[in-house]
């Protein structure tokens, strides 16, 4: 049996509230073949992810075909400075293997017609010239840091949310 085959992974609902989460986001989809392969690569990552030499609880989930959550539950053990520089090189990783930037801040995704879109600072003040979008269009927080806080800021009005100033 493959190695990863077996790698089991909590899921996102089992971690408490005060988890601390990592949003990465690519500006183009990934395909569905490409997200299995992400999806092993992270729970690979997340099993053997460790702080000071403890293992960290951790999970991990790609959503919208095109961000990738990392997640931990410090209430046991906190992530120290290495562990997350582990988590930043293994982004690294999969920035190269799958030739996306995934640590572009200046990227705004939105959902219209149900859809996830991404656009560069520019184009989305653009977008929201032309009222292509509007304050009630759902745009991504990727900012957040709390599992609560991704629970139910992730997604927000654009209108409630830091993006407001940059229209």
């Amino acid at each position: 049996m493959n190695e990863q085959a077996i790698i089991t992974q909590d899921k996102f609902e089992t971690f408490p509230a005060t988890s601390r989460v990592w949003i990465y986001q690519s500006k183009t989809t990934f395909s569905e073949a490409d997200i299995s392969k992400i999806r092993q690569q992270i729970r690979a990552f997340t099993a053997r992810w460790a702080s000071h030499n403890h293992a960290l609880r951790a999970t991990g989930e790609v959503y919208h075909n095109r961000f990738i959550v990392l997640m931990t539950d410090e209430s046991k053990m906190g992530a120290s400075g290495c562990s997350i520089d582990s988590s930043v090189h293994f982004i690294k990783e999969i920035e190269q293997a799958y030739k996306v930037d995934l640590f572009d801040r200046m990227t705004f995704t939105y959902q219209k017609n149900g859809e996830v879109h991404a656009a560069d600072r520019t184009r989305f003040s653009e977008l929201y010239v032309e009222g292509s979008i509007n304050d009630d269009t759902i745009v991504f927080d990727n900012l957040v840091n709390t599992k609560a806080d991704f629970d139910s800021r992730w997604k927000v009005r654009l209108g409630d949310s830091w993006h407001k100033r940059m229209v």
